[in-house]
């Protein structure tokens, strides 16, 4: 990580050691100028004593040196042209410019210190990117085989659907990010050793919340399921037959029904199969209840099968 400076767009920085050869490049600029405007002139030379020539009133020599003074010039303009973009190229190594805009960082090496891929540091300062970053994260195969199911592809927009395959990520302070990005890219191929794929996320970053290295936790929304029954989570009791939950009857008698359950989201799990919108279930205090007790329920907020849109 590393300490940001001031940002400078569009901005010239000053650079003394480049003087003289700014300086070298500006003469060198005249040149061809001075030399084209020489030739010209000696053009107009030789088109005075062609004539001449012709009606014996000059010599050959003459005619000669005429046309070689103006070949001379011209030879010149050409080298004076070389010269320009050798100063030009020359004057161009003593400016470095970042392929893309942002914030930069502390210079690395100091005036003077010879830089380059073959004479001692080539690292001169670090430039981050700002009004967007990248996320990288990881997904399950599971988790990708849940959004093909539902047609889902990420880093695409599906103007069909009322939702998307969004990125959301929480800062660390708990809140969440109000801005949503996309996936930009995914891996291929899943690593055999974790299950897992790289996917890389782009951030919309206007006001700098963001900043790189940072760890946040990253959600993708792969399904949204309408008209789903939701349950507590700590209201299913795992087992190797499968989920049961404690459902209370209208005549307050307890069922033990296994159930068919799918994604869980926010300590709450939907179910699939098995129950419906509307009956009641027990959340707390189940391992004290046999099949066909009857009961003397207490309502809770989150006792009763709620049926709400739920992203998986």
């Amino acid at each position: 990580m590393c300490r940001m400076a001031a940002k400078h767009p569009n901005r010239k920085i000053p650079r003394p050691a480049s003087r003289p050869l700014e300086t070298l490049t500006k003469i060198a600029a005249q040149n061809p100028d001075g030399f084209l405007f020489m030739a010209y002139l000696l053009s107009r030379t030789v088109v005075r004593i062609k004539p001449l020539y012709e009606q014996n009133a000059a010599s050959q020599l003459d005619l000669d040196n005429a046309t070689a003074a103006y070949e001379s010039a011209m030879a010149e303009v050409i080298v004076s042209k070389a010269d320009l973009t050798q100063a030009e190229i020359t004057l161009g190594y003593t400016r470095v410019t970042s392929p893309i805009s942002g914030y930069i960082s502390e210079r690395v090496a100091d005036i003077g210190t010879l830089v380059g891929p073959s004479g001692g540091k080539s690292l001169l300062a670090t430039v981050v990117k700002s009004d967007t970053v990248r996320v990288d994260f990881s997904m399950t195969a599971l988790d990708y085989l849940r959004g093909k199911d539902r047609n889902v592809n990420l880093g695409s927009e599906d103007p069909s659907r009322k939702w998307n395959s969004f990125v959301t990520i929480t800062l660390a302070d708990g809140s969440e990010y109000p801005h949503k990005g996309l996936v930009d890219f995914a891996d291929p191929q899943v690593d055999p050793k974790t299950g897992t794929f790289s996917v890389r996320a782009e951030m919309p970053n206007p006001d700098r919340s963001l900043l790189p290295g940072e760890v946040t936790r990253v959600k993708v929304l792969l399904d949204v399921r309408e008209q789903a029954v939701q349950v507590p989570t700590k209201a299913l009791v795992l087992e190797k037959n499968g989920a049961y939950i404690y459902v209370v009857r209208p005549d307050d008698v307890v069922e033990k029904r296994f159930v068919e359950i799918g994604p869980e989201v926010d300590n709450n799990t939907i179910v699939e199969r098995g129950l419906a919108k509307g009956e009641n279930i027990v959340v707390e205090g189940y391992h004290k209840l046999n099949h066909g007790m009857k009961v003397q329920a207490v309502k809770k907020s989150d006792g009763t099968a709620d049926n709400n849109d739920k992203p998986e």
